[in-house]
This record gives C-alpha cells, sequence and structure tokens, in this order.
C-alpha cells in the first residue's frame, strides 16, 4: 500500500495565538451583542488511526476537528450554543443563537463565570504535548506486527484486529473576566483482540497501551503477546458455585472501581442528591492508612490539566486522607449550588491516585486465600443513589493464594458502601494508562452467584 499524507501535527506556538485570536474575538462579540459575561471554549484536534485484521488493512482514517462554544450570561440567564466554522460571519452567529436562548431561559442564581480573583494566572508546561512522526505505511506496519504476534498460536483462531492511533490536541479556553489560556497535547494507542477456541468453546480478550508519548508505549510485539497470553488464559473457563468469597480486583477493574468512588463524591451527583456518599464529609470511607486524591500537575500525565473547565487553577490534593472523606471534587456550578468553594475539578477529576499497601498481585493472591481474582465485569448494575453494586464477571479461581483455572458467566453482588470499607490491601502493580493510577484491590467476601 502506498503511503498516505498525514495531517500536520504541529499545534505549536502560532496555532495556539491564532486560537486565543479567535476567542478573543468571540468574548468581544458577545459584549457587542448585549452579553453581561461569556466564556468561550475553542478545540482542535488532528490525527492518524489505522485498523488491521487477519492482515489486512480495515481503515485508515485521518481527522481534523474543530469546534467552538460560546456560553453567554444576561444576569443569570444562559445561552449556549456551538460551531465547528471559525469563519467570523459563522462565529457572529453562534453568539447570536446563544444570546437569543439566554434571552428566554429561567434565572439560575447560580449560574455565571468565575471570578478574576478565582482564576489562574499562570499555565505551567507540564510536558503534554509530543507528536509522533509516523506515516500511514509504517502505521499499518506496526499494526500487521502487533496482530502476527497476537495470532502466533494454533488456539488463536480469529483475530478481532490490531489498532494504532496517534492524536494531537490543542484546547483555548476564555471569559470576559480576563481569563485567556490555552495548552496542547498528544496521546497514542497500540491496542489488539484475539480470539481462542478448544473443546469447551471461544474466548476472547485484549490488551493496549496509551499515553502522551509514543516512545514509552509498550512495543507492538508486548501489546500482541499480551493480547494472546490473555487470550489463551481463559480457555477452559468455567461457571463457579454460588457462595460469598473474597475478591482480587485486577488493577484495570479496581481503576473502574475508584470511578464509582470518584462519581459519588464529584460535586453534579452531589447537588442533584444521586450519591449515596452526599453529607459524608468527615466519616471513614476506605480503612485507615488509605489516601486517594489527584495529580492534576503530574509531567506528561494521561490526565494533566493546567485549569479546569472554568478556568480555575488544578492543585494537587486529597480527597480521603488516613480512610476518611475530607473534600469532595466541585467545579464552579456544583459548589455554588451546594454553598461551598471549588476545587479546581470543573469538568472532572485529573490523574486519580490511591495509595497502595506495598504489596504486589502475587502477595496480594497469598491473602485472598481461596476465592476470586476478577479480570473482567460487565452490565450496568451499579446504583450511586444507593451504592448497590451487581454486576456480571469473569476471572480466576484462586487456591491458597495460586490461581487454579479460568471463570465465567457468574454476578458479584454488594454495596460500594460496604465494598470500599472492606478493602483490605491495594497493590503496586499500578495500571497508569488512564486517568485513575490504583493498582489490584483485594476486598473482603462478597456474594457471588454462578451455578
Amino acid at each position: 500500500m502506498s503511503d498516505h499524507p498525514r495531517p500536520s501535527a504541529d499545534l505549536g506556538p502560532n496555532q495556539l495565538n491564532a486560537a486565543k485570536d479567535t476567542v478573543a474575538f468571540v468574548l468581544e462579540e458577545a459584549r457587542r451583542q448585549g452579553a453581561s459575561n461569556a466564556e468561550v471554549g475553542l478545540s482542535l484536534s488532528q490525527g492518524l488511526s489505522v485498523d488491521v485484521r487477519l492482515g489486512e488493512v480495515e481503515t485508515v482514517e485521518f481527522h481534523r476537528d474543530r469546534g467552538v462554544s460560546v456560553t453567554v450570561y444576561f444576569g443569570h440567564r444562559k445561552g449556549q450554543a456551538s460551531t465547528s466554522d471559525d469563519r467570523r460571519e459563522s462565529l457572529c452567529d453562534a453568539v447570536r443563537a446563544a444570546c437569543a436562548i439566554a434571552r428566554h431561559t429561567e434565572e439560575d442564581p447560580h449560574a455565571g463565570i468565575a471570578d478574576a480573583s478565582l482564576l489562574a494566572d499562570q499555565v505551567p508546561d507540564l510536558d503534554l504535548y509530543h507528536p509522533w512522526t509516523l506515516t500511514t505505511d509504517q502505521a499499518i506496519e506496526q499494526a500487521r506486527r502487533c496482530e502476527a504476534v497476537a495470532r502466533d498460536d494454533a488456539r488463536i483462531v480469529n483475530s478481532e484486529g490490531a489498532s494504532l492511533s496517534t492524536g494531537a490536541s490543542l484546547y483555548v479556553l476564555g471569559t470576559s473576566a480576563g481569563f485567556l489560556q490555552g495548552f496542547a497535547g498528544t496521546h497514542h494507542s497500540r491496542s489488539c483482540a484475539v480470539v481462542a477456541q478448544d473443546e469447551a468453546g471461544m474466548q476472547r480478550q485484549f490488551w493496549y497501551d496509551s499515553g502522551r508519548r509514543a516512545e514509552r508505549l509498550a512495543s507492538p510485539e508486548q501489546v500482541g503477546e499480551k493480547a494472546r497470553e490473555r487470550t489463551l488464559a481463559r480457555l477452559g473457563a468455567e461457571v463457579p458455585v454460588t457462595g460469598e468469597f473474597p475478591l482480587l480486583f485486577s488493577a484495570e477493574m479496581a481503576s473502574g472501581l475508584i470511578g464509582h468512588l470518584i462519581g459519588a463524591i464529584s460535586g453534579g451527583s452531589l447537588y442533584r442528591r444521586a450519591s449515596f456518599l452526599c453529607d459524608a464529609l468527615g466519616s471513614r470511607v476506605l480503612p485507615e492508612g488509605f489516601r486517594l486524591g489527584e495529580r492534576p500537575l503530574m509531567a506528561a500525565g494521561n490526565g494533566s490539566t493546567p485549569f479546569d473547565g472554568d478556568g480555575l487553577p488544578t492543585r494537587d490534593q486529597d480527597f480521603i486522607e488516613d480512610g476518611e472523606l475530607k473534600g469532595y471534587a466541585l467545579g464552579l456550578y456544583a459548589a455554588r449550588r451546594l454553598g461551598m468553594s471549588p476545587t479546581g475539578n470543573g469538568g472532572g477529576v485529573h490523574n486519580v491516585i490511591l495509595s497502595d499497601t506495598g504489596e504486589s498481585q502475587e502477595a496480594l493472591l497469598r491473602r485472598l486465600g481461596t476465592g476470586i481474582l476478577v479480570t473482567e465485569v460487565m452490565g450496568q448494575g451499579v446504583n450511586l443513589v444507593t451504592g448497590d453494586y451487581s454486576r456480571g464477571a469473569a476471572g480466576f479461581w484462586v487456591e491458597n493464594g495460586v490461581i487454579q483455572r479460568p471463570l465465567q458467566e457468574f454476578t458479584i453482588a454488594g454495596n460500594l458502601k460496604d465494598m470500599f470499607g472492606g478493602v483490605l490491601g491495594s497493590g503496586t502493580d499500578v495500571d497508569r494508562r488512564g486517568n485513575i493510577h490504583c493498582g489490584s484491590l483485594l476486598l473482603s467476601p462478597m456474594k457471588v452467584a454462578g451455578r
């Protein structure tokens, strides 16, 4: 296949300055059209992705997207509009549409931009921008290598393909209170999924790696090998007996569990009274000794950002200290609704980190003794209002701290408050590929429904 031109990966100073000029123009236009305050966000993204299956190219996609979102306020009445066209006349039309909406909405006393005193006054360089100079043919060749390694076993009978993606983005935020800042970032990934079969049936598994810097990703061969090993380990899976067993969530599954905890202490859930942790400040959520916080200024972190969606500076902070809930994750609007101070979490949390108990996954398996290592969960059975938790799962049966056989088609059930309160150990095998960094989590016995 002949190579194709790829979109420029340069989202450097020139693009940043041009984007700031556009945002400044929209802010001035909002003022000219009568808005008392305004907030404008501009995003640019571009990249390349390829998908290969059974050695053949399935898709090659270049993307280059841009968008401008404008929010205007007439007092406490709010209107919002967006456009992907940054021509001046289109931007003026977007402002006009937002103003028309604002004039017809009800007053919300909590709506409005952040005061100038709260805004970030500097944007540190967090080492987020590392473009990957990769041609289409090189991307395809790497994806083929990845899949070839994953299929290198007679028991691998099919493939869902291997993928490679590389992208760069630029974001600028401006408000009529004088904030006008932006930054660029990159994100790259490799992934692969294959299907194995034996006399008991078929099993599918996958693996991936992602990050800001391409040179730090696992190699195509490493990703393919991991995908193959994980898939073959699933062959011969059985349904476990029904009972109550201690569970060890693997690191990638544990991050999802911690995500539910973050959701329960986030502003939107709290002011809607839709969290099992409403009014829980000062209470014990995790056992003594555990800490949960965020590190948004981490160099090259996947979730790093110098300011939040309201223009407030981000900062290192702990939500849980020594097991006790010390603070919520609040954006500006949620903080106003709750009568509290914003915490720099407009738009979410950034690089959440759970402390570990200094144990490897092998050590946690030994502490588990006899129970289940959970490596996959499925379904939507999580109720943040009540904390009720019930999900389908797959994993491995463990006896005397040693993995014995794969398991499938069972359900685990409990309540999140009890599950978090019953954490027995947190591993050093931290999964850093996403926005939540934690290792394997050992939980007190939970109900398991199988055969």
